[in-house]
């Protein structure tokens, strides 16, 4: 199908993983020749605003309407937002969120045809007009070719995946700059990131300890990254050793960080997904509930590690068998390997 000159409504409202997910979809969208709007949430918003991908971001404040809980103030501020998007006339709209938050904004967007997928949950399929195939029904296909089905269903080429983020200002670089002005500049970057949301996404915290304690940091800078709620964690993995800048960056300064990173190891997180994003560090991902052939940052330079229990993944937010058994696999020891295989192809590139 010819989507050329077509002016189509992207809705992906969080969450931040899934933003991301959704950049190459954005990217193919608006190669095609379409004009791409984005509704996002503040939680995808610094990564959708200004980005080459879309020719205009609109923000639903959903966060701050659950904080303020003003409903008529709440329920205006929706309405003005549904006015502003009838307005433009979309041809299409697409809703790869699926639930019932995004349903509303589907349902009454004004596009003459609204794509919605089988899988949708919450009732959001009555959104739509159109209804594609089931995404996410096994656990094997990425999320980036989940959200593609999409694109495939109008037609369009999804042989290559393109991610894109938007140029931050100067500041930004100037104030990540100012961060690192003390590490050694003849170093590589490595960065650890070892929180995330879920309880049972979390890697056991003697298992950090111990991988932290058998890099050698006569190689590394070793940077902590992570909000400010993570700082205990980091202040007993890291044995007193790099920098903890847990809760001293932004989003937009975090990926600028990981901009200057050569490794990340991380978990199954925004950071993970933010810093493949970047296109710069080799990744060791984490994965203890969740499917790491689902949601691993996707390149031969990066290398997703997951235990082989039989429950392995469950993708539950609450361990079935409360145990939380997977949180203690891989071991720290196919970690340090993961990482041993990485520096040697950084160090045979040079």
């Amino acid at each position: 199908m010819d989507i050329k000159g077509k002016k189509i409504l992207l809705i992906r409202l969080s969450a931040l993983g899934d933003v991301v997910f959704n950049i190459p979809l954005a990217n193919i969208l608006k190669e095609s020749g379409a004009i791409v709007h984005w509704l996002t949430s503040e939680k995808g918003f610094d990564i959708v605003n200004n980005n080459p991908c879309c020719d205009k971001t609109i923000l639903a404040p959903v966060e701050k309407w659950k904080k303020e809980k003003n409903f008529f103030k709440n329920f205006f501020e929706y309405i003005k937002i549904i006015k502003s998007l009838r307005a433009e006339k979309y041809d299409i709209a697409i809703d790869t969120q699926l639930i019932l938050k995004s349903f509303i904004w589907t349902k009454f967007s004004g596009a003459k045809r609204r794509i919605v997928s089988s899988s949708a949950r919450e009732g959001a399929i009555y959104g739509g007009n159109e209804v594609i195939e089931p995404l996410f029904n096994d656990f094997k296909l990425h999320a980036v070719y989940n959200y593609f089905k999409f694109a495939k269903y109008l037609g369009l080429d999804t042989s290559k995946i393109k991610v894109t983020l938007p140029d931050y200002p100067l500041e930004i670089k100037e104030k990540v700059d100012k961060l690192l002005i003390d590490i050694d500049k003849t170093k590589k970057n490595l960065i650890i990131a070892p929180a995330t949301t879920w309880n049972n996404k979390h890697w056991n915290k003697d298992n950090w300890r111990e991988l932290i304690s058998k890099i050698d940091i006569n190689k590394y800078n070793l940077i902590f990254a992570g909000t400010k709620k993570d700082i205990e964690l980091i202040e007993y993995i890291r044995c007193k050793r790099g920098i903890n800048l847990a809760g001293k960056t932004n989003l937009k300064e975090l990926i600028e960080l990981f901009k200057k990173s050569d490794i990340l190891i991380s978990l199954d997180s925004g950071s993970t997904h933010l810093a493949w994003a970047t296109g710069k560090p080799s990744i060791i991902s984490i994965f203890t509930s969740t499917p790491k052939a689902r949601y691993a940052p996707i390149g031969t330079k990066h290398i997703p590690l997951q235990g082989d229990l039989k429950c392995q993944p469950c993708h539950k937010k609450k361990c079935p068998l409360n145990t939380d058994k997977c949180t203690n696999y891989p071991s720290s020891e196919e970690v340090f390997d993961a990482l041993k295989e990485i520096e040697r192809n950084l160090w045979k590139q040079e």
